[in-house]
């Protein structure tokens, strides 16, 4: 049966799907909209299952607090024209929005969003409608006390956030700022009493032969290093950073200026740590001209 053009729209307007898609649907559905919507989710599942594989190293980040929570996540897509997506986009707020209301990260694919389907469906969905993979990739929360105040920072780009947790009740700008400093200055510690020993160690090694490379002393080489040690966490420790907006203050200082203390950071870049899969253009095109 044909499908007619109101039914079309219709089914394109509840489920976002493409023109030739809808048409398909209803015709193999009998002009049914509540069986072509089945129809089409079946296929939307059988079209993201042939793109589980696909390496997804693009997206965005968003970072968002609400109340005594504040939630920071990455969710990823293939290309970063689809991150720009406003049906993507929505879906990322959705999950923050999901996470927040459960104030837990626990099973983030098996939450119910607004809409009423987990996070998973929704995101099987998205990916058969949009026709890239998509998906939750990470997410961490942090809880307040009455004493406490957060820092929240998100580039323009929404490919790096941040957030802080800091002891003391500090303004909204504040907290941002340190939070920017966080985004920018990537700091791996928070001061340097939670300086990971292993990660300490392996520095000091590398310098103590880079140092024995530049024809030092070997029997001198562990005093030279000591000193550039104490340079390097001086980069790598949030309290000893200088200030970005101050290079005279370091932040510790400038935090018990206002009255705080940084507790714990966290942040998100996009697709830091997935090895990205490259291609030739040239390639792509003869491939796609074989099939």
């Amino acid at each position: 049966m044909s499908a007619s053009a109101e039914k079309i729209k219709e089914l394109r307007n509840r489920t976002q799907a493409g023109f030739m898609d809808c048409k398909k649907a209803l015709e193999e559905s009998n002009n049914d909209i509540e069986k072509a919507i089945a129809w089409l989710r079946e296929k939307g599942i059988s079209k993201a299952a042939k793109k589980a594989n696909a390496i997804a190293a693009e997206g965005q980040t968003l970072v968002k607090e609400s109340g005594d929570n504040c939630v920071i996540l990455e969710v990823n897509s293939q290309t970063d024209f689809v991150s720009k997506n406003p049906d993507f986009v929505k879906f990322v707020k959705d999950v923050a929005d999901t996470i927040l209301k459960n104030k837990s990260i626990e099973n983030i694919d098996k939450m119910i969003l607004s809409n009423k389907k987990t996070i998973a469906d929704a995101a099987i969905e998205l990916t058969a409608t949009i026709g890239e993979k998509i998906g939750v990739r990470r997410a961490d929360i942090f809880t307040k006390t009455k004493n406490q105040s957060f820092g929240i920072y998100q580039h323009f780009n929404n490919r790096v956030s941040a957030m802080v947790l800091i002891e003391g009740k500090v303004s909204a700008e504040v907290g941002k700022e340190i939070a920017m400093q966080v985004a920018s200055m990537n700091p791996k510690f928070v001061n340097s009493s939670e300086v990971d020993k292993k990660w300490k160690e392996t520095e000091e090694k590398i310098l103590i032969q880079k140092t024995i490379d530049e024809g030092k002393p070997k029997e001198f080489a562990e005093k030279i290093v000591k000193g550039r040690m104490g340079k390097i966490l001086a980069e790598v420790c949030l309290d000893d950073q200088p200030f970005i907006k101050d290079n005279g203050i370091t932040i510790s200082k400038y935090l018990k200026e206002k009255g705080g203390k940084a507790l714990k950071m966290i942040r998100y870049e996009v697709g830091e740590g997935i090895e990205k899969q490259e291609s030739n253009f040239a390639d792509e095109v003869k491939a796609q001209m074989k099939k």
